[in-house]
């Protein structure tokens, strides 16, 4: 949210440079996360003077130029050539002399003595497109006859550098969504030492003129609109805001668009109330009726949109038609344009979830919906209302032709809390002056109701949305008085505490420094997800009641879309050399209850190595995300030939393998199926891992690291060239052989696999390498023979193979 500084001191008369205002507003809770000077006008209208035409000639060699002298208020007149139509003698113009720098977007160019055609030019005649005021080209522009010659144009149009802090308001700061709020704030840490006061506009002067345009306002749904405020101003005209409201709307980052609409706005951004008018002529039947309508109904929005409305939308109607969603966006066909002479202006407070859905639904977010959402000030409506009249009247001029209507049937009532001294000091660890207290509270409008010498009672206002308790309270204390000014204590307490083990952190820490060792990337994504990623299992989905959006409405049942999202953004971005990983849970619902686990997630495409000079250009492949699952196992002293290993094609893997413990699935790896990389245009191979974190973390448990000698004697390699159908899976030519001894094999490894020329059909050529080693002794050949010989006919036994 945009703050100005000059905009801020209208209500908060203090004498501080802009610099110390963005620390006070962070230090009290409002975090200036930008700061900058701004000029209203790009470039400030910096040499740019008012001129006189003292004569037009025709261009001698061009038709549509001419030659015009032109006083600056120099010793000297200008010779100026011109082709603007309108150009006459006797005007006062925007005149831009050599060496005066003029800006058109992000780009400029500087006015240089030059010829045009022969003649000599010594500056530039501008039109207000060219300076950056308005958006005509239609001519130069023309000043008012008594503009005094030679005076600086940005002190004719009062043009002033501002400063404009960005502050990151957080969702339950619904107080400070305007600049009264930003003030009230600053006040109140100021006011510790001094004393001022908040400057709130008055609007004593505010009448009713007349009863002349009455617009009835009904309200079918209190729920959804608890207050709606109205009342119609006839007789306006609609023009351009004059300089001072468009400069406020500018410093911000506004677009003026026509003095009423803009009022709206200075209103909204001044006390954080969203406003709406409404063209009167074209509400039908002079009726206002606050409602939800048909399900699927059609609505175009200003935008020029036509967006399908839901039946939980709140609405504003006319007596035939939806004109507006209620705080969020206006209609096409209801607002203020050019040919509007009288207007309806609304000031209201709907239902903040109501609001939120509504926008998020659409996927529209306006200054009017970020309000409504953090939840707005029931109670400032109609002081709004008459501030937005009033200043209507000052730039369009205009009578009040109708009482205010205001419906509020069931008014929101302030909060009341007591308020505890001794827990003030507990929870703050410092003892603050009770009257200092009291300050702190009376500034930020918290009533005092009843003290004594142990606390208060308080009466806290409805725009405090988040301060509903007694640490709520002393939160909104301790943030004035300054985080900053409470010492640090001259003693540090603490305790014992006992971790189980294995520690969950620890190991998490050890996994994800071994994976950034290897060039991974840590992934954080949200555990919500789109229910249409789990439309074969939707009825295990945990859904959402109050989803933020459809693609946001269940949490997810698995990892594998977060990593594919992921993978899409980056690739989008040129980024398709990827190793990433993340952590999180996954959640399932069966029948009544719910399963929530942890997960640690792998994902690898593109290139083994970042593109080098010195790299190889190979692509990652199933033996690669194999090889990093079997270091993660490995780190914890896993030995993979006790894994159950098991084929892991699925819904979601082309191929893979699945490693399990005693029937505890470990984790799983393969290559993502075609089909799901193409829902998401992936077109390089993606190779995808998921452990499944509490078993990895309860077998980490179960499996105690010892530290062990290395080997006194030497282990023995015997190598077998094997025959096999092509049917026969490695995994269980490996389980068969480990079965023949557990105590002197203690490695099988596959090192080649052929298929094609000189082989029978249907079968397949492995070449298996066999460690042996015996811990106490040097093996003999004729151990090693034995066990040799048992796997030998155990292979040929049960799979038929053949010794090459």
């Amino acid at each position: 949210m945009k703050v100005s500084y000059n905009w801020l001191k209208n209500y908060a008369n203090v004498n501080i440079d802009a610099e110390k205002v963005s620390e006070i507003l962070t230090d009290c809770g409002l975090e200036v996360e930008g700061f900058e000077k701004i000029q209203t006008i790009k470039g400030g209208l910096e040499g740019l003077v008012i001129g006189e035409i003292l004569t037009k000639e025709k261009h001698p060699d061009a038709d549509r130029l001419n030659l015009t002298t032109v006083n600056v208020g120099g010793e000297n007149a200008l010779q100026i050539v011109c082709g603007a139509p309108n150009v006459a003698v006797g005007q006062k113009v925007v005149v831009a002399p050599i060496g005066t720098t003029l800006y058109s977007g992000e780009e400029s160019f500087k006015i240089k003595k030059s010829k045009i055609r022969g003649a000599l030019s010594e500056g530039m005649i501008c039109a207000e497109d060219e300076i950056g005021i308005g958006k005509s080209h239609e001519g130069i522009m023309v000043l008012d006859n008594s503009s005094k010659v030679g005076i600086p144009v940005k002190d004719y149009f009062n043009i002033e550098d501002d400063y404009v802090f960005e502050i990151g308001l957080t969702p339950n700061r619904a107080d400070a969504t305007g600049h009264f709020g930003v003030a009230r704030d600053l006040i109140a840490v100021l006011n510790q030492n001094e004393n001022f006061e908040f400057l709130k506009p008055s609007v004593a002067d505010f009448k009713i003129d007349n009863t002349s345009l009455n617009i009835s306002v009904e309200v079918n749904n209190f729920e959804l609109c608890p207050r709606y405020s109205g009342l119609t101003i006839q007789n306006i005209e609609v023009k351009e805001s004059p300089d001072w409201l468009k400069n406020k709307l500018l410093s911000i980052g506004l677009i003026p668009i026509n003095n009423v609409v803009d009022v709206t706005n200075f209103v909204l951004h001044e006390t954080g109330q969203p406003l709406h008018a409404f063209d009167a002529a074209k509400i039908v039947g002079n009726k206002v009726v606050v409602k939800t309508v048909d399900d699927k109904s059609k609505f175009i929005t200003l935008d020029e949109v036509e967006r399908e409305l839901s039946n939980e939308d709140l609405m504003i109607c006319n007596s035939e038609k939806p004109m507006c969603i209620a705080g969020v966006f206006g209609g096409i066909d209801s607002g203020v344009s050019s040919n509007t002479t009288s207007i309806f202006l609304e000031s209201a407070y709907f239902n903040a979830v109501s609001v939120r859905k509504s926008a998020k639904r659409y996927g529209l977010n306006t200054d009017a919906s970020f309000r409504f959402e953090r939840g707005a000030d029931p109670n400032i409506t109609i002081y709004a209302l008459k501030r937005a009249a009033l200043l209507i009247q000052e730039v369009a001029g205009g009578k009040v032709s109708s009482e205010i209507v205001d419906l509020y049937p069931s008014p929101i009532q302030n909060f009341n809390i007591d308020f505890s001294y001794s827990n003030c000091d507990r929870l703050i660890g410092k003892s603050i002056d009770r009257n200092l207290i009291k300050n702190i509270l009376q500034s930020l409008e918290i009533e005092i109701s009843k003290e004594t010498s142990e606390g208060l009672e308080l009466s806290v206002p409805p725009f405090k949305v988040d301060v509903t308790r007694e640490s709520d309270v002393i939160e909104e204390v301790l943030r004035i008085y300054g985080y900053n000014n409470i010492e640090l204590p001259d003693s540090l307490t603490s305790s014992l505490s006992y971790r189980e083990k294995p520690d969950k952190e620890k190991i998490t820490n050890l996994i994800s420094e071994q994976l950034i060792a290897n060039g991974f990337n840590e992934v954080l994504s949200n555990s919500l997800s789109k229910s249409a990623y789990y439309a074969d299992t939707d009825d295990q989905s945990v859904r959402m009641k109050n989803p933020l959006s459809r693609d946001l409405d269940v949490l997810r049942q698995s990892m594998l879309y977060n990593g594919l999202e992921t993978i899409v953004y980056n690739q989008n971005r040129k980024a398709t050399d990827l190793k990433l990983y993340e952590w999180g849970k996954t959640y399932l619902k069966n029948d009544s209850k719910f399963k929530e686990d942890s997960h640690l997630s792998i994902f690898v495409t593109g290139r083994e190595e970042l593109e080098s000079w010195n790299s190889t250009s190979d692509n990652v492949d199933f033996f690669f995300t194999k090889g990093i699952v079997n270091s993660i196992v490995e780190k914890f002293g896993f030995d993979k030939m006790h894994f159950q290993v098991e084929d892991a094609t699925s819904d979601k893997l082309d191929y893979g393998l699945k490693y399990s413990v005693n029937k505890n699935e470990l984790v799983q790896f393969g290559k993502v199926k075609t089909s799901i990389q193409n829902q998401f245009s992936i077109d390089k191979e993606v190779f995808y891992a998921d452990f499944n974190y509490d078993n990895l973390v309860k077998l980490v448990a179960q499996n105690k690291v010892v530290f062990k000698e290395v080997a006194k004697f030497p282990s023995v390699r015997r190598d077998l060239a094997l025959l096999l159908d092509k049917t026969i899976a490695y995994s269980r030519v490996k389980e068969l052989a480990v079965k023949q001894d557990k105590k002197l094999l203690k490695e099988v490894n596959l090192f080649d696999v052929y298929e094609g020329k000189n082989l029978p059909n249907g079968k397949k050529s492995y070449g298996i390498s066999f460690t042996f080693l015996d811990e106490n002794k040097t093996l003999t050949d004729g151990q090693i023979d034995k066990v040799m010989g048992k796997i030998i006919s155990v292979l040929k036994t049960e799979l038929n193979a053949e010794l090459r």
